[in-house]
């Protein structure tokens, strides 16, 4: 939330989390964002957190495409 609007890629949220001492599949943020979205989201509100193809993810900030 600290980087809200900015594109934050994997691997950049992986050392943020886990540090870059842990061998962490960067895939297991896929996992991560899935289950934040699953709390966050309730009925029909707006996902707060985009993804960016190619590039990661983004919290809040622009919703446009």
């Amino acid at each position: 939330m600290e980087s809200s609007g900015r594109v934050l890629s994997r691997t950049q949220l992986l050392d943020g989390v886990w540090g870059r001492d842990a061998f962490v599949d960067e895939r297991t943020v896929d996992v991560h964002i899935g289950r934040l979205r699953k709390a966050l989201i309730r009925g029909n509100e707006h996902d707060p957190i985009r993804t960016v193809r190619s590039a990661g993810y983004v919290f809040g900030g622009s919703t446009d495409g």
